[in-house]
């Protein structure tokens, strides 16, 4: 076979991943794609080893495959076949120098202080232009007010309307990925700053991979409690997200609302575990804190507290006309671009995709209690916050069940970082903004010696962009805000 079929969170021998010639990679990727398998990961390791990582959302199946770039340095580029390429493409350049001939768009990802071709710097990006006497450029950040990250956005206008925007990311060089080659501890400290927004999110994938490469597994109550977290962080941002777009269109008592509203569930998770955010709470081996029995009842107390509140503001904000003459046919993204372009999470949910990792790649917690996928058809502003409402409620059903199953198993194993040698792990979860994934690949030492992260953001970028075209500029906020992207979950 020119693939190996795996799944979510399973060890894997290096060796047993086939290893194709380059012309014929190619060829098998595509052959893969028109049998509904998207790309989830593209990636390139020091020895000049280019890996694919292919998802098939119907099964909950994964298929890998490789080939060998010593001898070559370029290839046919997918992404005219394949959008969904794009970004992947344009990092494997930028980061081992193989390039994809005809790619559509090579320009420069992230500027990583060891990217490839050093010539290329921020203040000589290539901007597409428009060379037309009644097109304008309007120039966003890098700088923005408060404490927004850096990003560049470039607007071409014809008076108030966006013909295209491009989006320039990549300041902020952290080198996260290369931070946890060839440690001989685990590092979740570094997992729970990869996205701040996503602390749950990102260090449950991190720990899981690691588990898998030490051979162990954490308990089933360790494994609700993250899941119980995982969904915490859901309803905490979507709820924080629902008071940032009514700012956006005025609508101040929405915003007042959800914001006091979203307090109560972040307060709830730093009495579970002394961060509001989560941090310090998931590490390799399960959790470090427990949720008693009198901490549930609390739980739930706060819980239905927070759903009334924020079914009544629902109620009131989405059938006030004021709120749905601005969201409703904003920012469109229709499902067959967002499919073309490899949408992911709620954006592509509100698109008509179905896709989420807690049903489609279950782990053991979310095949016990499913979640019911919330699918919306219109991909426009509405459906990107509309979308928030439905999956707090569903979440909050999750948790109410988890809570339930509880048991007085403990919460920690102790775990050596004694590493599988020369093998990989697929590590993948559904935070809230959409599907991360971590890949581990080790040596011969058992040292890792490749970490890749991909953050949902990395796939949703492109199609804020889309979202804005033929809208007014004064629109952007609102598209930005639906999408709610992570600079630095982009610029790893």
């Amino acid at each position: 076979m020119n693939w190996l079929k795996t799944e979510n969170t399973a060890l894997i021998k290096l060796k047993n991943i086939p290893c194709l010639a380059c012309t014929d990679f190619r060829t098998a990727i595509i052959e893969q794609y028109k049998r509904k398998r998207r790309v989830a990961g593209f990636f390139g390791v020091p020895e000049k080893k280019v890996y694919a990582v292919l998802a098939d959302d119907t099964k909950g199946e994964l298929f890998i495959a490789s080939a060998d770039f010593k001898k070559e340095k370029e290839y046919q580029a997918l992404t005219p076949d394949i959008p969904a390429f794009h970004m992947f493409e344009r990092e494997l350049f930028e980061q081992t120098g193989i390039k994809p001939l005809g790619h559509p768009w090579l320009k420069p990802l992230r500027y990583e202080r060891d990217h490839v071709n050093r010539k290329k710097q921020m203040k000589n990006y290539p901007f597409y232009t428009m060379p037309d006497e009644e097109v304008h450029e309007v120039a966003v950040g890098p700088v923005h007010a408060g404490i927004i990250e850096p990003g560049h956005f470039r607007f071409m206008c014809n008076g108030e309307k966006v013909y295209h925007l491009e989006i320039q990311l990549g300041y902020q060089h952290r080198g996260v990925e290369n931070l946890f080659l060839c440690n001989d501890r685990f590092l979740p400290h570094l997992a729970e700053s990869i996205a701040g927004d996503t602390v749950i999110g990102h260090t449950m994938v991190y720990t899981r991979a690691m588990e898998i490469m030490a051979g162990v597994r954490s308990t089933e109550k360790a494994e609700l409690i993250r899941d119980i977290l995982l969904e915490m962080e859901r309803i905490a941002v979507h709820i924080g997200d629902l008071g940032a777009i009514s700012n956006d269109i005025a609508y101040l008592l929405g915003n007042s609302v959800f914001g006091a509203t979203r307090t109560l569930i972040i307060n709830m998770i730093q009495d579970i575990c002394g961060n509001r955010f989560g941090k310090g709470l998931i590490r390799v081996g399960g959790v470090l804190f427990d949720i008693k029995k009198n901490e549930r009842d609390e739980i739930r107390k706060i819980l239905q507290k927070v759903e009334k509140k924020v079914k009544d503001m629902c109620d009131i904000m989405f059938s006030s006309p004021s709120v749905l003459s601005r969201l409703e046919k904003t920012g469109i993204v229709n499902k067959e671009t967002a499919s073309r372009i490899g949408l992911t999470g709620m954006s592509a949910r509100a698109s008509g995709i179905s896709r989420d990792i807690r049903t489609d790649f279950p782990d053991a917690i979310y095949k016990k209690i499913p979640v019911k996928k919330v699918i919306l058809n219109e991909g426009d502003v509405y459906a990107r916050t509309y979308i928030r409402f439905l999956e707090i409620l569903e979440s909050m059903r999750f948790i109410n069940k988890a809570l339930n199953k509880l048991n007085n198993d403990p919460v920690m194993k102790e775990v050596k970082y004694n590493l599988s040698r020369e093998s990989m792990v697929i590590s993948m979860a559904e935070g809230w903004r959409g599907e991360i994934i971590h890949i581990v690949l080790t040596d011969k030492n058992g040292k890792i010696k490749k970490y890749k992260i991909k953050d949902p953001s990395f796939n949703n970028w492109y199609g804020l962009a889309l979202a804005e075209r033929n809208n007014g500029i004064s629109d952007f906020p609102l598209c930005n805000k639906s999408f709610n992207l992570s600079y630095c979950g982009n610029d790893l």
